[in-house]
């Protein structure tokens, strides 16, 4: 079945990359979003997440793109992806209801002979065991039968110059063989490779597995950055010399934290169904762990590098650098330089931030004072901290007036700079 109209319900950093190359390929497309401001400003010709430009979305619009709040679209589509978010709760565990929203949305609407696939990163269970009953219930039609069903992991990875949603390859895994033919086949129409797997829970699990793999990662080489100072050993050194071995090591690199919409959050949805049948995914919970305590431990970096000028932090003027959750974007979602934010207010900094991509930053207490590029002055500031690497930042220059410098990102070199 070669797919010619599409509708995908959820307009985020997911689901806009996923219109764009559907419009590419010549689909009609839809997007059904609740919000009725992303649809206004979609179908105004501006963008909302950091990969898509506004012309971008002029050019969408100009191929037949329409953002709605209308369900109602659904009913024309011979294919529906659902990219809603899948947070987690106040608790810790899954929270399920955008994606159980959706799922509904989709059920009223539900011709025969439709794919479904949801592309949002979830538990292995929920698209046969959560998303089916709702959608067959809703319908009356049957998964697998009357509709086909998939389940098809995002990839995409905000601000990646390199890999986009065409060149990434597509895991997927269906309810059925022919579940999993259909939907390789309409992804074969949006991207170079599409990479079918044997069912719905081993597509979940993989997205699952690559984030859990990344934060292990992360974690391990953020508990290496504080030993390693504490031995005077330059960690960065040793990563550059470990990652020319051409087989049996891949460099990941410390930093202040985690953040962003996958790796605070994916692999705890793993834990949450090792937890289900009574064991501990004790790997995932000691990285969650360590990567939280980081902040604390920038902070604690901090203090000593300002003892090291005989100052306190409490009435110090610090600056922090890139405040998003990685570098040359905009997001801030999970971002490590929040809590590390609040802990330096805590101890009595004069918080400022330089972030050109986050025209505010957020706080509970309110928002801290934003610099832009012309009047950082930062030759003013006790100590400058650089969280992520922006690179107009490094390319304007700014930071060579900076008195001290604190770099957790190892981009920097130079004798006012200490890096993590």
């Amino acid at each position: 079945m070669v797919a010619s109209s599409l509708t995908i319900i959820g307009l985020g950093y997911v689901g806009l990359p996923l219109a764009q190359e559907a419009c590419n390929s010549g689909l009609a497309v839809t997007g059904f979003d609740v919000s009725a401001a992303v649809v206004d400003q979609l179908n105004a010709g501006s963008s909302h997440v950091d990969d898509l430009a506004d012309g971008d979305v002029g050019a969408m619009l100009a191929a037949g793109f329409e953002a709605t709040t209308d369900a109602s679209c659904i009913r024309t589509s011979d294919t529906v992806v659902i990219c809603v978010p899948t947070p987690l709760s106040d608790d810790g565990t899954p929270d399920l209801g955008a994606v159980e929203s959706a799922a509904r949305t989709a059920a009223e609407n539900l011709n025969s002979g439709t794919l479904v696939v949801l592309e949002s990163t979830t538990y292995p269970g929920t698209t046969g065991e959560f998303v089916r009953p709702i959608l067959e219930e809703g319908s009356g039609l049957v998964a697998g039968e009357d509709f086909h069903l998939a389940y098809s992991p995002e990839r995409i990875d905000p601000g990646n110059k390199h890999f986009g949603l065409r060149n990434t390859p597509k895991v997927v895994g269906g309810l059925t063989e022919q579940c999993t033919d259909v939907a390789t086949e309409f992804y074969g129409q949006l991207v170079d490779r599409v990479v079918p797997t044997v069912g719905l829970r081993e597509a979940e699990l993989a997205k699952l597995l690559e984030n859990t793999y990344r934060h292990v990662n992360i974690a391990l080489m953020n508990e290496m950055a504080v030993f390693c100072h504490e031995l005077g050993i330059d960690l960065w050194a040793s990563i550059e010399a470990a990652k020319t071995k051409p087989f049996g090591f891949q460099a990941f690199y410390p930093g202040p934290g985690v953040g962003g919409h996958c790796i605070p959050i994916d692999p705890n949805y793993l834990s949450w169904v090792v937890r289900s049948l009574g064991h501990r995914f004790r790997f995932v919970e000691l990285a969650q762990e360590v990567s939280e305590r980081m902040p604390v431990y920038v902070a604690k970096r901090v203090q000593d590098a300002l003892n090291r000028q005989q100052k306190a932090v409490n009435g110090s003027l610090i600056v922090l650098v890139g405040v998003s959750y990685k570098a040359d974007i905009s997001d801030v979602r999970e971002t490590p330089a929040r809590p590390l934010a609040t802990q330096l207010q805590r101890m009595g900094a004069d918080l400022r931030y330089l972030d050109p991509h986050v025209l505010e930053f957020q706080l509970s207490d309110g928002p801290v004072v934003a610099l832009t590029l012309e009047d950082a002055r930062l030759e003013e500031a006790d100590l400058v901290v650089v969280l992520q690497p922006h690179t107009v930042v490094l390319d304007s220059g700014v930071l060579e007036n900076a008195a001290a410098i604190l770099d957790t990102s190892g981009s920097l070199d130079g004798q006012n700079v200490e890096r993590l």
